[in-house]
């Protein structure tokens, strides 16, 4: 038996006037996931424990059978594990965002405009993060490129001086508004926000962000620091659930996770994160990894999440159209085309809604298709409505997983 996540991340919203006061999923046009869903189950999961908040690092642990009250030590420290970059347990990590910053009055009082400075390429990136290593890197403070606009902080021994008591703000919900509320808090706020005044007086006139102003596009104008973290640990997804696999994501995050489990990365050329990814090539990677050997996958998609922040309800409904169109229906097809007997679950990790811009706790919906059992059970579909509908529902994430598993 073959089993298959697909996470598309940030899928689920709340209904939309514009679009008939329904969701993005309700009108979206799916006809392989929602085939999947007539010949199999659909229902609600909790993938964010109360009291938790509703980041991508949380959900996604949720949704690999690890429960975030145990296992989540920060967003950044995950990543880390993707980049290769070795932590001590007397380490601490940030995610360090490259974001849009408003041109106009003092630093600590502009407004946060883009999060991810226009889905900016990790080529340019990349030559902002080592400007920034010569410029501000110390002894202890050590930066370190990662992909687009999703870079990280390492700051060694930082426990040996810290209380760990930060107070610190994911770009991404914020967007819109002033940053004079959001700066960081807490006994360390001095070092880390005056990283953040910096870094914009060294970037704002920065050879790759003059190019990207002149071709419209927005300039990656100062780092946001957010995501801390320290040093993680996993029990091994083998030992966990008896199975060997791999993930396949464009992020670092979910990487991390994997590479921490014991699960193999899978890197596609071409992956982005965003709606112009390689679909393709994530899908006959994930096809391979099942043919070669692995018995489970991850298949992370991001591009639902990336439109729900961009406020992009067309792209939105576009990506999960692409979702299905070149994910789910040819991992199907060549799963039956192998004779392999297979298993998917498809779900986002949490909704996205378009409205608000950010992450929200909501329960989301699933879909459970097992190729053993083909033949149409009803008229399920995926959506937020039908899923609640079916009263199936599911405390944790960790309870799914193992209930797909069996």
């Amino acid at each position: 038996m073959k089993y298959i996540i697909i996470l598309v991340d940030g899928a689920g919203d709340y209904t939309i006037e514009s679009i008939g006061n329904k969701t993005p999923l309700e009108v979206a046009n799916i006809p392989n996931i929602t085939n999947l869903a007539q010949n199999g189950e659909i229902g609600l999961v909790q993938t964010i424990p109360v009291g938790m908040q509703p980041g991508s690092d949380i959900a996604n642990l949720s949704v690999m059978g690890y429960a975030p009250e145990k296992y989540h030590t920060g967003r950044s420290p995950l990543e880390a594990a993707s980049m290769g970059v070795p932590l001590s347990d007397t380490d601490i990590t940030f995610r360090c965002n490259l974001v849009t910053l408003s041109e106009d009055k003092p630093y600590q009082e502009k407004t946060i405009l883009d999060h991810s400075s226009g889905d900016i390429t990790t080529e340019e990136s990349t030559q902002l993060i080592e400007t920034l290593s010569k410029q501000l890197q110390t002894e202890f403070i050590k930066y370190y490129p990662g992909v687009s606009y999703r870079h990280l902080i390492l700051w060694k021994n930082g426990l040996k001086s810290s209380t760990y008591d930060f107070d610190l703000t994911p770009p991404h919900d914020i967007l819109g508004q002033s940053i004079s509320n959001y700066l960081p808090k807490g006994p360390h706020q001095e070092l880390l926000t005056n990283m953040m005044e910096k870094s914009y007086d060294i970037l704002k006139n920065h050879p790759v962000n003059v190019l990207r102003t002149k071709k419209g596009l927005n300039p990656a104008s100062s780092i946001w620091i957010w995501g801390e973290g320290k040093k993680p640990r996993l029990d091994s997804f083998k030992e966990k659930f008896g199975l060997a696999g791999s993930v396949i994501s464009a992020v670092d995050l979910i990487h991390g996770i994997g590479i921490l489990a014991g699960l193999k990365p899978i890197k596609v050329d071409g992956a982005t994160g965003t709606i112009h990814t390689n679909f393709s090539g994530k899908a006959s990677a994930a096809v391979k990894a099942l043919l070669d050997g692995d018995d489970f996958v991850y298949l992370h998609l991001e591009a639902p999440d990336e439109c729900g922040h961009q406020g992009n309800l067309q792209e939105k409904i576009e990506s999960i159209e692409i979702i299905d169109h070149k994910i789910v229906g040819p991992i199907k097809t060549a799963l039956e085309e192998a004779k392999e007997e297979f298993k998917v679950l498809i779900l986002p990790d949490h909704l996205t809604p378009i409205k608000l811009r950010t992450h929200t706790s909501d329960p989301v919906p699933y879909v459970i298709y097992d190729s053993r059992t083909n033949s149409k059970k009803s008229d399920n579909r995926f959506t937020e409505k039908s899923a609640k509908e079916s009263g199936n529902f599911f405390l944790t994430g960790p309870e799914l997983t193992s209930y797909f598993f069996k």
